[in-house]
């Protein structure tokens, strides 16, 4: 990645941190997604623990999806969606959506 794309992604990044945070009623749903892999994590920040977590090795848009399925085994409820600078676009907003159809409210 070139040094100004990090440089961007990161201030969007800290702005976006700067306003959202999780409890353990309402936990932080943060992603992250490479070429090659696609993340998500529950946390609450107050504890500092994370409550959930799941990895899927697949770095398209289906891997997403499995990746938002396997989390919704482990969790379901209310959440506070933090898309950690990505674009709300591509495998974020598929990973977004369809955690919504499984039951996550955010």
């Amino acid at each position: 990645m070139s040094s100004r794309k990090y440089t961007l992604r990161n201030r969007r990044k800290v702005r976006i941190r700067s306003k959202v945070s999780g409890t353990a009623q309402c936990p932080r749903l943060s992603v992250y997604r490479s070429n090659r892999a696609f993340s998500a994590q529950l946390i609450d920040d107050i504890a500092g623990v994370t409550i959930a977590s799941v990895l899927v090795k697949e770095g398209n848009i289906a891997g997403s999806k499995k990746a938002a399925e396997l989390l919704a085994k482990k969790y379901t409820g209310s959440c506070v969606f933090d898309r950690n600078g990505y674009a709300y676009h591509g495998r974020v907003k598929e990973f977004a959506d369809h955690a919504r159809t499984l039951g996550f409210e955010f």
